[in-house]
Order: structure tokens, then sequence, then C-alpha cells
């Protein structure tokens, strides 16, 4: 199976802190992989290195098989920040002419819309279920729905991979299990490989394939199964520097987290 993402031995600091040290991560291709750990572990730095915008250090990334410097082809990645979550409500677009937005750089500031980029605009809603609301503006959603808008802006290029940090702020408690289970139909139906820094340890646990527990080492990277065994065994308090538990649900009102 094709690697998406490689990473190897890779170091970052900030002046004199150290941030990442001696990170080895490979993701294949039609996996779903989370990244978890306490805050101030390197999650989001991680992130930065893997989509160019922080210059590496030490060590190496390898995207689609190609060595990050040499990458030109970012069409195939996706990503959604968390200042997505800051977006401001009184901008005067609908949820239709934000995700076209995420077309700009193919087509050009001032090009028309053609009938098929109409038509990605409308399947990338349908993908995160939000093409009833088309014609609404962007700012009359909720924070939640203001999300999967914005995953459809990146889903509308048509990436390989899709990139996520803290997807979940600002998305109510009672829809974080329906949005993961979105993310991993993403997954499963349309073949696209996700990456998301996430704090749902357990709501997340019965929808990623793979798990990464990053404090500035990577301290496990394995399947979901591997992943429910460290659980068990209370390992993710050494990650986390205090107990950890774990609370996987599979009902769709449910939800779960991290308790001290």
């Amino acid at each position: 199976m094709q690697a998406i993402i490689e990473i190897k031995d890779l170091f970052y600091r900030y002046e004199k802190d150290s941030v990442l040290e001696d990170i080895n991560i490979t993701i294949p291709d039609g996996s779903f992989l989370a990244i978890v750990g306490p805050n101030g572990s390197g999650k989001s730095t991680l992130l930065k290195l893997i989509l160019g915008l922080l210059r590496l250090q030490k060590g190496n990334i390898y995207l689609f098989g190609q060595e990050i410097s040499k990458f030109k082809d970012w069409q195939k990645i996706g990503y959604v920040s968390q200042k997505a979550n800051s977006f401001n409500t009184g901008f005067p677009a609908t949820v239709f002419e934000v995700v076209s937005s995420g077309l700009t750089k193919k087509l050009g500031l001032f090009n028309f819309l053609k009938k098929e980029d109409k038509q990605k605009v409308s399947d990338a809603l349908e993908a995160v279920g939000m093409k009833a609301f088309s014609h609404r503006n962007i700012g009359e959603l909720s924070g939640g729905q203001q999300q999967r808008v914005f995953i459809a802006r990146a889903l509308v290029s048509e990436p390989n991979l899709l990139i996520l940090d803290e997807p979940t702020v600002g998305v109510d408690a009672e829809n974080v299990h329906s949005f993961y289970q979105m993310l991993a139909d993403l997954n499963t139906n349309r073949g696209i490989t996700l990456l998301l820094v996430t704090h749902d340890i357990g709501t997340i646990s019965d929808k990623v394939t793979h798990v990464a527990c990053l404090n500035k080492h990577l301290h496990f990277h394995g399947d979901t199964e591997e992943f429910e065994q460290l659980s068990n065994m209370n390992g993710l308090s050494k990650v986390y520097g205090h107990d950890v538990h774990v609370l996987a649900h599979n009902h769709e009102h449910e939800h779960g987290g991290v308790k001290n």
C-alpha cells in the first residue's frame, strides 16, 4: 500500500525549546489517523511541518513518495485549520459561494464556474450533509454546520488527503458523534486519507483506523485495537502525565473524552 506521508527522524525546536524529537510515522493510503496528546505536545507543529508552513530543521517528510522540499502538487492535500472556527459570521457569502471559493486556485480569481465546477461544489456539500443549506448565508449556521462547510470547501478540489486541526472546536457536544461519523464516511466511502489532531479520544476511537500519541516524542503509533489495549493498561497516563480514562461510545447521542 502506498504511503501518503512518511516522516523520518524529525526534530523541531523553537529557539531553545525542543518541541518534537525523533518522530517517525508512516501514513498509508486510505487510512484515518488521529493524533492525540496533551496541550503543547507538538501536534499542531507537526501539522504545520507536513503542510510546509514551517521549514524543516532536522529529518525529512515525504508526501506521496516525494521529498517535501520538491513537492508541488499541493492540490492533493485539503486542510481545515482551527482558525476556520473563528470565521467572521457577518461575512456576506452563501454556503455555495464559500465552498466554490475552494476552486479559486484552480480556476483563477475572476473566472466563472462551469457546469462541472458547480457539480463539484454540490457533491462536496452533499458529502458533508450540507447540500440543503447551499443558499443560506454562512453566518446563519451553527458552529458545527459552518465547520462542515469548511470541510466541503477543502473537499471541492478533490484532494487525496484531508488534514484537520481540532475540527470539533465549536461543534455542540451532542453533534460530535455524527460529525466524526461524517469524517469516517469520507474515509470509507470516498477513499480519502484523513489526518486529524483531536482531544476527543473516546469519541474517535471507533471511527479511525490508526492513532498516534504525541508528547514531544511519539509514544504510540498503531491501529485502534492496539490503542484500546494501551488505554486499558492506562498507558496513556505516561503520555499525558496524569491519569486518563477513555470513554468510548458507539451510540449516536453520546460522546467521549478525557477525564482527569
